[in-house]
């Protein structure tokens, strides 16, 4: 088998994961979407705040988890918190600074993010949607390869958390990845938080 058949294989595998895993979130949202949120913020972060300064979090897509209530905390907890901006195709993410209750306008996909006023920050700790995770802390994204580029350009720059938001029910065994795939560091939940297991 050759690089691009195994290529063309992955990405066919990951187009059929994604259907199924979808339905699972949209399954795991109507159970849980009303309060999972609020058991986040209250919960807060699974690890030490450390020298880390700058969170970036995301309006929720559909129906992703919402982040939003934790930020706010964080926020309040003397964090910066920034939302994701898509730049172009085949670009990294930029980050702008943005705390809940600040004006948005509506980004790519009308999802909202800050206005081009707000200060471009590089952050330490970022919270990453996804539509399925598994324990080694592979993440299913939506195909776009955003933040597998963008995980990978601020790991090369400093050292960075990067921790997968998503409802329990978005779990699966194993998660089909490439060598380009950044897998992430910790994995939070509505029904609670684990470390990524590595080899």
């Amino acid at each position: 088998m050759t690089a691009v058949q195994r290529s063309t294989d992955l990405l066919e595998l990951k187009r059929r994961c994604r259907s199924q895993a979808n339905k699972a979130r949209v399954e795991a949202h109507a159970s849980a979407g009303e309060t999972a949120g609020l058991v986040l913020a209250q919960a807060g972060l699974p690890l030490e705040r450390g020298d880390r300064e700058i969170v970036s979090g995301f309006f929720p897509f559909k129906n992703e988890i919402t982040v939003l209530p934790l930020l706010a905390k964080l926020a309040s907890e003397g964090w910066v918190t920034s939302l994701p901006v898509v730049m172009g195709e085949g670009q990294a993410l930029q980050f702008r600074a943005w705390m809940p209750g600040e004006p948005t306008r509506p980004g790519v996909w009308d999802i909202p993010v800050p206005l081009e006023t707000a200060t471009e920050v590089l952050p330490d700790l970022l919270l990453v949607p996804m539509l399925a995770f598994d324990r080694r802390g592979y993440r299913l994204g939506y195909g776009g390869g955003y933040y597998d580029r963008t995980l990978a350009g601020l790991r090369a720059k400093k050292p960075i958390t990067a921790i997968g938001i998503a409802y329990a029910g978005q779990e699966i065994a194993e998660v089909p990845h490439g060598t380009w795939d950044e897998p992430l560091d910790w994995i939070v939940t509505e029904k609670g938080a684990f470390r990524a297991e590595r080899d």
